[in-house]
């Protein structure tokens, strides 16, 4: 899941996230995993890359990603859960990520067909919430950093 709000189209944390999900779809690719990428901003949720095969991927394909409006993240994680439960029903594992810089108003609960979590902290600036690392709290997930992949 990217979060494509405005909060992170400002400092360039979009441009970042884009080339961890780049990252990350490389390593789905060496490892035949399937993969799907919903994107959230102002009141939508979009499944950007339907449930499939990884496949290589470039900067051409996460290039038109836009952001800006509000962070919807309780439709997108209700999006995921149904993604989640037809992948799981069909012998995967579960999987989810969530790219986000956590300022967002709702924490809603993690998905129950998450088996795993991860949600990669984009928050940079002076004045930092910690959301992203509260919602990973909340969540059972780890909370990485989005400078591990700088």
């Amino acid at each position: 899941m990217l979060d494509c709000s405005g909060s992170m189209a400002a400092g360039g944390a979009l441009a970042r996230a884009k080339g961890v999900l780049l990252a990350l779809m490389e390593q789905a690719y060496r490892r035949r995993e399937r993969v799907a990428l919903l994107c959230f901003a102002g009141t939508r949720v979009e499944l950007r890359l339907p449930p499939r095969k990884a496949a290589a991927w470039n900067d051409d394909w996460v290039a038109p990603i836009g952001a800006g409006g509000g962070t919807p993240l309780a439709p997108a994680v209700a999006q995921a859960a149904q993604l989640l439960a037809a992948g799981t029903a069909a012998g995967g594992e579960g999987w989810l990520w969530l790219l986000t810089d956590g300022r967002v108003r709702d924490m809603p609960p993690r998905p129950a067909q998450a088996t795993q979590v991860r949600v990669i902290d984009f928050e940079r600036g002076r004045l930092r919430l910690a959301r992203a690392q509260a919602l990973a709290r909340a969540w059972g997930a780890e909370c990485l950093r989005a400078q591990a992949w700088d």
